[in-house]
C-alpha cells in the first residue's frame, strides 16, 4: 500500500526546514521508523522515520530544498520489497543515458554553470519550459548544506592557490543573525574575574572515585560552576532577568543553559529547575546534552527558554574572551582555561590552578556593581565549596 511521507509537524517558533540529506534512495528497503531523511531548521536536525517496513517508491524533493509543515516528501510502499541488485544495476546504464540526455538539452549558460559546481543535471528538477533546467535550478542544488559539504566548489584562482565556497547551513546563519542581533539592540559589557579551584580539584581528587561508583557519572567541573552560579543569581536576581519591552521580567526559576559546540555550531541546551538537582543530576545533565548534540539528537524543547547561560571556551584553550549574551536573558557567565599560575597567599609565592571568569551583562538593566558582585560570589563558592551545601 502507498503512503505519502511528509514534512512532520514543526514547532511553532519554525516556519521552515532544509531537507538536508536523503539516507534512502527509491527503491531502497527500508525498516519501521529506520530515518529516511534530515531536516534541519534553524536550531535542530529532525528525523523523518520510516512508518512501516517496506520500500522507498519515489522521492518528490531534493536535498537542500526549503520544506514546510505537511508538504510531501516522498512515497512509500508498505509491505513492498526491494527489487534485485541485478534490476539495480541493468539500471545503472538509463541513469547515465538520462544524464547525458540531460547535459544535451542544456543551454550554454546552464552548461557553464554546471561545469563549474559539479552539479549532476539529470539530479535536479528543472522549472523551465518543458522541465529544462536554468541557472536558477542548478545554483540552488549548488547551494544545498550536503552538496556543498561532500563537494565544496572550487573556485578558479592562479597558481595553487586555491578557495572553497561552502553556504552557511541554517544553524550557522541563524547564530550569526542572533549574535548580531544582542549586539544591536543589548547595551553588552563584560567584566572579569579569577578564581582559585584547588579547593574545587582537591575536593574532586577526594571524592571523584566514590562520586562514579555512586552515581555512575565523573564528577567533573560543571556542576561545581553551575551550583555557584544559582547562588549568585539568588543573591542577585537581576541577572537572571530580561527586558520585555519597557519592563524589566523577574525569573524566579533557574533554567541555565549550557553551551556546547557541535559540528554543526555552538548550541545551548538548558537544564531545567537547575536548583532542583543535585551534582550528580547536573553531570548527568550536561553530559547527555553533550552526547545528543554531537548526533544532532537535541530537540526544540532541550534549547527552548533559559534564564541564564554558560559557556566554557577552557576546553579549547582559551585564556579569557568576552562571550555574547545569548538574547533575550540578561548575561552569560564564560569561563576558561585552568592554568597554574604564581600567587600570593599569606605573603607566600605559590603556584595556584587559576581559571579567568567574564560575564558579559546587559548594561540596561544590570549595573557593574551588581555585575562585579555576582562574579565575586562565584568565586568565593568556588574558593570554598561548603558554601555551595550551606547557601551562604
Amino acid at each position: 500500500m502507498s503512503t505519502e511521507i511528509t514534512v512532520p509537524k514543526l514547532p511553532e517558533s519554525v516556519a521552515d526546514a532544509t531537507l538536508v540529506t536523503w539516507h534512502k534512495k527509491p527503491g531502497d528497503s527500508v525498516a519501521r521508523d529506520e530515518n529516511l531523511a534530515d531536516l534541519e531548521t534553524d536550531k535542530v536536525v529532525l528525523e523523518v522515520p520510516a512508518p512501516a517496513a517496506g520500500v522507498l517508491k519515489e522521492i518528490r524533493i531534493a536535498a537542500g530544498t526549503t520544506v514546510t509543515s505537511g508538504q510531501l516528501l516522498a512515497i512509500f510502499e508498505a509491505g513492498a520489497v526491494a527489487a534485485p541488485v541485478a534490476a539495480k544495476t541493468a539500471a545503472a546504464p538509463q541513469a547515465a543515458a538520462a544524464s547525458a540526455d540531460a547535459s544535451a538539452k542544456l543551454s550554454p549558460a546552464v552548461k557553464r554553470v554546471v561545469e563549474e559546481t559539479g552539479v549532476n543535471p539529470a539530479s535536479v528538477q528543472g522549472s523551465g519550459k518543458d522541465g529544462r533546467l536554468t541557472k536558477p535550478d542548478v545554483l540552488a542544488a549548488a547551494a544545498a548544506p550536503v552538496a556543498a559539504a561532500k563537494a565544496p566548489v572550487v573556485l578558479p584562482s592562479s597558481g595553487a592557490r586555491g578557495e572553497q565556497r561552502v553556504p552557511m547551513t541554517r544553524l550557522r546563519a541563524r547564530i550569526a543573525e542572533r549574535l548580531i542581533q544582542a549586539q544591536s539592540t543589548q547595551a553588552l559589557l563584560t567584566t572579569f574575574n579569577e578564581v582559585d579551584l584547588l579547593a574545587v580539584q582537591e575536593l574532586r581528587a577526594r571524592y571523584k572515585d566514590k562520586f562514579e561508583k555512586q552515581h555512575g557519572v565523573k564528577l567533573g567541573f560543571s556542576s561545581f560552576f553551575v551550583k555557584a552560579t544559582i547562588e549568585a543569581l539568588k543573591k542577585y536576581p537581576v541577572i537572571n532577568a530580561s527586558v520585555d519591552g519597557n519592563d524589566i521580567l523577574y525569573h524566579e526559576y533557574y533554567d541555565i543553559g549550557v553551551a556546547v559546540s557541535t559540528d554543526r555550531g555552538l548550541v545551548v541546551p538548558v537544564l531545567r529547575n537547575a536548583d532542583t538537582l543535585s551534582f550528580a543530576d547536573i553531570e548527568k545533565g550536561v553530559g547527555e546534552f553533550a552526547a545528543r548534540a554531537r548526533k544532532g539528537a537535541l530537540t526544540m524543547d532541550d534549547l527552548t527558554g533559559g534564564t541564564f547561560s554558560i559557556t566554557n571556551g577552557g576546553v579549547f584553550g582559551s585564556l579569557l574572551s568576552t562571550p555574547i549574551v545569548n538574547a533575550p536573558q540578561s548575561a552569560i557567565l564564560g569561563m576558561h582555561k585552568i592554568q597554574e599560575r604564581p600567587m600570593v597567599v599569606n605573603g607566600q609565592i605559590v603556584a595556584r590552578p587559576m581559571m579567568y571568569l567574564a560575564l558579559t551583562y546587559d548594561h540596561r538593566i544590570v549595573d557593574g556593581k551588581e555585575a562585579v558582585q555576582f562574579l565575586v560570589s562565584i568565586k568565593e563558592a568556588l574558593e570554598d565549596p561548603g558554601r555551595l551545601l550551606l547557601g551562604v
